[in-house]
């Protein structure tokens, strides 16, 4: 298939099925030949990016919106629009191939339409774009209702976080220090004429200057070296694990942090990860596999214990909560059109419930970490006052680092160009007996 056509496909199943680019594009790339895959990548992911400016520009450029079921039009309307915008892809070339897409799309009669919205935009472009000019939606590249939330909540930082959601994400890779240094990391790196940094906050991780497939990276299949951003290597660190603990690691997948918290603490007395989607539980299996690492996972409902765990507390738990991920948009930006502003709200809710849920596995004395790729303080730090309020035996303690915002309770991250992602991360401990790591209650 048409590299364009591929993309349109499962950019359409994004706009109408609400389906993650994550999970389409995989066909689509198994559509095209192996030289276009990463075109298709782009094309869907660049789309996805700018959709909310490229949408009110198609808007402008339509004598009528098109029907539900002529999204992949949509679709390759988008794309072509991205093309002529925010590639290097000829004007000639970009309109041509989006015309060819609506062939293979099997949807002849959408060439000429493809053809004139593309070409009108080709001549009126200048003032088709200062039309807009005002438009929040077009200016920012985000949906309204997301603008709004992160006005309100962060009036300060917003435009730089509609920036950086909007640049391509920084490749970070973290140091498997039972085998590697970050200096020897580094040095390796070096000698493979690739060019890195030393990240400011985590002590295991390494910003490279630019992204690579990880089979080039030194190192990647001997288990030295995982692709993970700073914000999430900030996780093992927070849980001040100690030899002979148990650690639980709740909806652990793709197993980042799983691996991490082994990495940093080798004389754990078990990890148990949880995770309530078999196909992401395998890759658990296969990040600990690569890196020569053991834990005991499980596929459960992390809101239904109870069901799968029978056996002692935990000292350690840490909740990784299912989120809005608007943190992660630069990654994700299919986001900007899969949440809507009452996700948030059914979020925090089920966030809610599972610190609820699994507060009883945690032994006196013992520590959660409770952590987000949300910039959202409703699922953030809006949980962690309501869960305290309700519970007794429970103490907020206090994460006392160089990095984030301090809130209320714990601490956010805000996406940084060329920087961390969104995170959030709050610390509380349990009522009870004093441990011998020396924690306070």
């Amino acid at each position: 298939m048409e590299p364009r056509a591929a993309a349109a496909s499962a950019l359409a199943k994004v706009i109408r099925q609400g389906r993650s680019l994550a999970s389409v594009l995989p066909v689509a790339v198994n559509q095209v030949e192996t030289r276009n895959a990463g075109l298709v990548q782009e094309l869907c992911y660049g789309s996805a990016r700018w959709y909310p400016q490229l949408q009110r520009l198609l808007a402008q450029l339509l004598v009528r919106p098109l029907k539900a079921k002529d999204s992949d039009i949509k679709a390759a309307l988008i794309i072509g629009l991205y093309q002529l915008i925010y590639t290097r892809v000829p004007d000639h070339a970009a309109i041509s191939a989006s015309v060819n897409a609506t062939r293979q799309l099997k949807k002849d009669w959408a060439s000429k339409l493809v053809n004139g919205v593309l070409r009108r935009f080709q001549r009126e472009r200048d003032a088709l774009m200062a039309a807009l000019a005002d438009d929040p939606e077009y200016r920012l590249a985000h949906p309204a209702w997301m603008i709004d939330a992160i006005d309100a909540a962060w009036p300060q930082q917003a435009a730089a976080i509609f920036t950086a959601n909007n640049d391509h994400p920084p490749f970070t890779l973290r140091a498997n220090t039972r085998r590697v240094t970050v200096s020897q990391l580094q040095q390796q790196l070096r000698d493979a004429d690739i060019a890195c940094t030393p990240t400011p906050f985590s002590d295991s991780g390494v910003t490279l200057a630019r992204a690579l497939d990880v089979n080039e990276l030194p190192g990647f299949q001997a288990g030295q070296v995982s692709v993970q951003d700073e914000a999430a290597q900030l996780a093992a660190g927070l849980l001040l694990l100690q030899p002979g603990q148990r650690v639980l690691d709740a909806c652990c997948a793709p197993g980042g942090k799983t691996g991490h918290i082994l990495e940093r603490e080798p004389a754990l007395e078990h990890l148990v990860g949880v995770d309530l989607e078999a196909r992401r539980l395998q890759r658990v299996s296969d990040n600990l596999e690569r890196l020569q690492l053991q834990a005991e996972l499980i596929c459960g409902d992390a809101t239904q214990p109870q069901q799968w765990w029978q056996g002692p507390p935990f000292d350690r738990i840490l909740l990784d909560a299912p989120c809005s991920a608007t943190g992660v948009i630069r990654r994700h930006p299919d986001i900007k059109l899969l949440r809507n502003s009452a996700d948030i709200a059914k979020l925090a809710q089920l966030q809610l419930r599972l610190l609820q849920a699994l507060w009883p596995l945690l032994a006196p004395g013992g520590m959660l970490v409770y952590a987000t790729c949300s910039i959202m303080p409703a699922e953030n730090t809006e949980v962690i006052e309501q869960f305290l309020s309700a519970c007794s035996c429970a103490r907020h303690h206090v994460i006392d680092a160089p990095w984030g915002l301090a809130q209320p309770f714990g601490r956010q991250l805000l996406p940084r160009a060329a920087g961390h992602d969104g995170f959030y991360y709050a610390r509380l401990q349990k009522a009870g007996a004093a441990e011998k790591t020396g924690l306070q209650q």
